[in-house]
């Protein structure tokens, strides 16, 4: 039994003020492995006071001092990737060889200081200065299904700001939240600069979200929970930034290359089990072309090797609790129950396991879009496909949901592909596959959430912007704001 019965406080491992643990179930076994320090809303208080104190320094430090603190995580990081492997395996189900849940973090942590070396704190428009400066202590919720990736960005960019942060990973996973505390522990992060406060959303992440010396909260998780997150930081007019649910569609218009668009489509939407905001997990296919593509999607769903994430063979683990396990299944079970045609899948366990959160990798069509499949994100290995009659049709279809965190078109005429992309409504698109970038903004429209992470977007959720004027001779030496 593995015990993490620490915080990370003020630069030092300390017990909660009132001792209580959480129980961390391996999902691919059933079986507990560890167990975690619960910490509460006194705790709270102790991470922000000492994160308060430490913004007085921390925030006057210059852009060099900070990108050496970054090359410092960068290094440490790397050397703790193979345990950051190990652990979401047992603590989440996610594969080792899924490498990109752990390479992913080191790139950001790349790209937050690229931008942080060319990023101009202070600029000129007209003869008054334009200053960014760091907006305080920033308390930072991140979600189980990337759970060192996002949480390695709220915290890279912060740093990079100059901000002081309280980190409250997902129960789910707590450990690799403890681990990235130790990673910046041996990175010699200044004490009380980087805090991690362990414990359920309704007790540390309600204390956050209202507490009155936390300048910024940033969240990613469900809808439903940012609603209350956002609800709750409004009491102190809170810097708000939230990345939450998504129903992404896939356009594949009728040009392209049918194979490769619903071989990719399952890829990217069962990859990390279907646990993906991003996912397609709407592939939209021209009427006269559905039954073309479902041999293509039902061959690559049945390509996943599904069992003990540990193993270098296994391609799909098992969903991350019971809780989710029974949710997914309840979904599959509705669409079957209103009409749409199971091709693969179903909510049977796979074959040979009879333990562990495993389920089938699964797709419907003759999808409608009125059907829970259609409206509701699963977050597991589901697809639903739905026709279209013509592009406005697709769109209409596409564009008719509460989230527009993602989307993806295929098509063969670059010009067409283009109109379709643009009238998507959402805050990440990729066209014919493209590979998405660091460096770019993330996030998402509608009920997907308020504000942008990484690259330089993301940098400046965690800065104020300051007018000054009356110092003409000191903002000539400015670059202009504007060109």
């Amino acid at each position: 039994m593995r015990q993490y019965p620490h915080l990370y406080i003020d630069g030092r491992w300390t017990e909660p003020i009132e001792p209580r643990e959480r129980e961390l179930v391996d999902p691919t076994h059933e079986e507990v492995f560890a167990q975690v320090a619960l910490g509460g809303a006194a705790d709270v208080d102790r991470a922000v006071a000492a994160a308060r104190h430490a913004f007085e320094s921390f925030s006057t430090t210059s852009v060099e001092e900070r990108i050496a603190l970054i090359d410092r995580v960068i290094d440490v990081y790397e050397s703790h990737i193979g345990d950051f492997s190990e652990l979401i395996a047992r603590e989440v189900g996610i594969p080792v060889s899924n490498r990109a849940q752990v390479t992913g973090p080191a790139e950001h942590l790349r790209a937050a200081r690229d931008v942080l070396r060319e990023y101009p704190f202070e600029s000129r428009v007209g003869s008054a200065i334009v200053r960014r400066e760091p907006i305080g202590v920033c308390a930072l919720i991140s979600p189980w299904n990337w759970p060192v990736q996002t949480g390695v960005i709220k915290v890279v960019y912060a740093l990079a700001a100059g901000c002081t942060v309280v980190a409250k990973p997902s129960l789910n996973s707590a450990a690799s939240g403890v681990l990235l505390a130790q990673v910046l522990h041996e990175a010699e992060v200044p004490p009380g600069v980087f805090n991690l406060v362990n414990g359920t959303g309704r007790e540390v992440g309600d204390a956050l979200s209202h507490h009155p010396s936390v300048d910024m909260i940033s969240f990613t998780g469900s809808t439903a929970a940012g609603k209350q997150v956002g609800a709750a930081a409004a009491g102190t007019v809170k810097r708000t930034c939230l990345e939450l649910g998504g129903k992404s569609a896939n356009i594949v218009l009728p040009d392209a290359d049918l194979e490769r668009a619903a071989r990719w489509n399952i890829q990217r939407c069962f990859f990390n089990a279907g646990q993906s905001c991003h996912a397609p997990s709407r592939m939209l296919v021209h009427e006269s072309q559905v039954e073309q593509v479902v041999p293509f999607l039902v061959d690559e769903a049945r390509r996943y090797r599904l069992g003990d994430p540990l193993q270098r063979s296994t391609t799909m683990g098992p969903v991350v609790s019971a809780a989710q396990f029974t949710s997914i299944r309840d979904h599959i079970q509705s669409g079957l129950d209103e009409g749409a045609r199971l091709v693969t899948g179903g909510v049977e366990r796979p074959d040979g396991l009879d333990r562990g959160y495993f389920v089938r990798p699964t797709v419907f069509t003759g999808v409608t879009s009125d059907m829970r499949i259609a409206r509701e994100e699963v977050f597991g290995p589901v697809l639903a496909v739905l026709s279209y009659r013509d592009e406005d049709d697709a769109l209409r279809i596409a564009n008719d949901s509460p989230y527009g965190l993602g989307g993806y078109v295929f098509g063969g005429r670059r010009t067409n592909a283009h109109r379709v992309v643009n009238g998507l409504r959402a805050g990440r698109i990729s066209y014919n596959g493209a590979a998405t970038d660091s460096h770019t903004p993330m996030g998402g429209y509608k009920q997907s959430g308020i504000g942008r992470s990484m690259g330089r977007f993301g940098l400046e959720e965690y800065l104020e912007v300051k007018s000054v004027y009356g110092f003409e001779d000191e903002a000539q030496a400015l670059p202009t704001l504007f060109g």
